[in-house]
């Protein structure tokens, strides 16, 4: 396509401006150029101001395959002031407010303003991609903005990036992307040699590697940063980092390790500031370390200690933390106190799923009713059996709901059909005749299964006989009677 330019200066400006950029970029070992950005460039060392100025030439220049308003068009910038920031924020829609800040960070200038202001447009970029969901745009303007990193200081291009794989992480269904963009910035800032932006990233990397499942390369990838962390004594990233770990250990099911490492998270926490979110992230991880041990009391005011971190911040976790708080009261016996908990001024704050879920658990131990405990599980799935932690303990909690059920069903018997059992307690009769039988080893109750008959038989339970207590204890005196004479002869012989 020909587009005939008028054109009044002379040509050879034009065309020694183009040979000085071309060698120019081939010094830089770059294979090809762009077209567009190549003219524009050559016309602004030609003496024009700006591509608007070449529109009032008058004579003929021909340009071959090149649009010359397509040129002005894509390679438009706009300044790098307020003003430009105020046109974005009066954009008519979130598309026009992206693509006028794209246009300022395009600006080639290099100011402490220009630098100033593009940090300011950069920051509200950001916020427009993650409101608009874009994830993968905002991967790619990561990797857009390395040459703007050079002209800034390490710092704040710590927080930028640190900034935007965040924002990542707040569009949800991005947990590979967050994984492959944390990877990429990992090799860029070893390639640039920015260890303390890479120690951060690779901990967000092993974090989400952890909840991803792939704990092996998680655990890797720790190990390593742990002693790098040691050695330069950076006391707060460590304690994120010995969170983590023991947060992976739990995961493994390795309690001695997750205790460990929690208690040299908390060891290094002693020594600094830590921020509230970070002490209720550490008080968390406690409670759900004493869960785990059966030791229910302190693990909820450990809850109760990180629900008052979360709910002053605002933080998404708060509710977590509730929700544990009721899982632990239920634990220890005392269901009832669910709805006083639930009613009260903090807990009206978080109504939901979660409270609702645990609500209902709690009127089912009330009844002790496996019927309405199985519903619970059946109606908030995803609250109660796709959280690992309450999972674990209410399958333990299942159990102990069953043995008494069992046990009061079976009490007025001394020899009934499992069928029946099964039929009163509404439970298949292989599951029934399997817990029957683990009663019965685990000395819950006196009896055998006859698997002939399809009966349970239950023995009265055998009066303890006193004669053999009292032989005990006779001859236990008997050897302190026999011991203090000893005592007293081999005085006398000395």
């Amino acid at each position: 396509m020909e587009v005939t330019v008028p054109w009044e200066k002379n040509v050879s400006t034009f065309v020694s401006a183009s040979y000085k950029i071309e060698r120019k970029k081939r010094e830089k070992r770059r294979s090809t150029l762009d077209p567009f950005a190549f003219c524009y460039e050559a016309l602004l060392h030609s003496g024009f101001q700006t591509l608007e100025d070449a529109s009032d030439l008058q004579q003929p220049w021909v340009l071959q395959d090149l649009d010359f308003q397509s040129i002005i068009m894509s390679s438009s910038y706009l300044p790098a002031t307020t003003e430009s920031l105020t046109e974005a924020t009066e954009a008519r829609d979130s598309s026009e407010a992206i693509s006028i800040l794209y246009r300022i960070l395009d600006n080639p200038s290099s100011s402490s303003e220009s630098l100033r202001i593009k940090e300011l447009a950069l920051s509200k970029l950001t916020d427009l991609l993650k409101q608009e969901k874009r994830a993968q745009e905002l991967q790619s303007l990561l990797t857009q903005l390395r040459p703007f990193f050079a002209l800034i200081p390490k710092a704040k291009t710590a927080k930028i990036v640190r900034g935007i794989i965040d924002a990542v992480a707040e569009i949800p269904g991005t947990s590979d992307l967050q994984i492959s963009l944390c990877e990429e910035t990992v090799q860029w800032t070893r390639a640039e040699k920015r260890t303390f932006l890479r120690q951060r990233v690779e901990a967000k990397l092993a974090g989400l590697l952890t909840d991803k499942g792939d704990f092996e390369k998680a655990l890797k990838l720790l190990s390593g940063l742990i002693k790098e962390v040691r050695k330069l004594d950076d006391k707060l990233l460590l304690v994120d980092i010995e969170l983590l770990e023991s947060k992976l250990h739990f995961s493994l099911k390795n309690q001695p390790k997750a205790k460990a490492a929690l208690t040299a998270a908390r060891t290094a926490a002693n020594a600094i500031y830590v921020p509230p979110a970070q002490q209720g992230t550490i008080d968390l991880q406690s409670g759900i370390l004493h869960a785990e041990e059966k030791d229910y009391k302190t693990a909820y005011s450990y809850f109760f200690e990180a629900f008052e971190a979360f709910n002053a911040l605002g933080d998404s976790r708060a509710v977590f933390s509730l929700k544990y708080m009721l899982l632990c009261k239920i634990m220890v016996s005392q269901a009832d106190d669910v709805a006083g908990i639930i009613s009260s001024k903090a807990g009206l704050q978080y109504l939901g799923p979660e409270l609702d879920a645990m609500k209902a658990v709690a009127d089912a131990h009330s009844k002790r009713s496996l019927k309405f405990f199985e519903t619970a599980l059946r109606d908030y799935k995803p609250q109660l059996e796709d959280d690992p932690i309450v999972h674990r303990h209410l399958s333990s909690l299942y159990d102990t709901l069953l043995e008494q059920n069992l046990s009061r069903l079976i009490e007025p018997f001394s020899r009934v059909e499992i069928a029946h059992v099964a039929e009163l307690i509404e439970l298949p009769v292989d599951h029934v005749e399997k817990k029957l039988s683990q009663m019965i080893l685990d000395k819950k109750f006196a009896g055998t299964l006859d698997q002939g008959a399809g009966c349970l038989i239950i023995f009265d339970d055998p009066k303890p006989d006193a004669i053999f207590p009292a032989t005990l204890e006779t001859i236990s005196n008997i050897g302190k009677v026999v011991d203090s004479l000893y005592v007293r002869s081999a005085k006398i012989m000395a």
